[in-house]
Formats: C-alpha cells, structure tokens, sequence
C-alpha cells in the first residue's frame, strides 16, 4: 500500500439516482482517484463513537456494567462523567445511545461508517489510479 495516498470512505444513503448524483460529483475532484461502490458487495463496516455520560455515586456502577456489555472502553474518568469509546455497526451503536440516554449524556462523537472489502478484494491504488492522480 502506498503510504502516499490518502484515503476516505464516505458512506450515503439515498434512491439510486441520488447515489449515481453523489458519484458523478465525486468524481469530478480533482482529488478523487476512484469511487467504490460497496453496494451488493461483501464488506465489512464499522462506526467508532466517543461518548461523554454524565455519572454520580449511584450510576457509576451501571454505566461500567453498559460499556462493559457493550465491549467498549472507559477512556477518561472525571468526577462527574465519564467518556466512553466503542466501536461496532451502526445499530449497535444506537443500542448503546438509547441505553446511556436516561443516564445522561453530555456529548456524542460519531466518525460515521468506514468499511472494507471481506476476503483479498482490496482498496489499493493500481498504476493507472496513480497515472490518472498525476495528470
């Protein structure tokens, strides 16, 4: 992989012809080298989310055992909050907010989907890619 090329994943939803939009503009960077679909496509997709709760004596205990269900990490510990850090899909994150929400959360943090392709597919830039950046 070439360390000099950057790379983002954007994920949308929309009709397809709101999707075939978004491509054509993106595409029309200069910047991008390549649009990819991962539509139909077997991959894998992942959101990170860092949450700041709200805790006292008495909820302590029950945001540990949230986070803890949830495989996340307790990343910084204050008094009054805490600030969580979990990784997952989508609707596993949401599960959490719902859970954390009559807790008290005080901010949320979201990357947004980032995803891959399953198997040896890869999201490498070929020489033509490389060509086609240059000119």
């Amino acid at each position: 992989m070439d360390p000099t090329v950057s790379r983002i994943t954007l994920v949308t939803r929309g009709e397809d012809q709101v999707l075939e939009q978004i491509e054509k503009q993106l595409n029309k960077l200069i910047s991008v080298i390549r649009v990819i679909d991962f539509t139909d496509t077997a991959h894998v997709e992942r959101e990170l989310v860092l949450l700041k709760v709200a805790v006292d004596e008495r909820s302590r205990g029950e945001v540990v055992n949230i986070v803890d269900v949830f495989r996340g990490k307790i990343i910084d510990v204050s008094r009054r909050s805490y600030v969580i850090e979990v990784t997952g899909t989508e609707d596993k994150i949401d599960a959490l907010v719902e859970l954390l929400k009559p807790i008290g959360i005080k901010e949320i943090v979201r990357t947004g989907k980032v995803a891959m392709f399953r198997g040896t597919r890869l999201l490498t830039v070929d020489a033509k890619d490389k060509e086609r950046a240059a000119s």
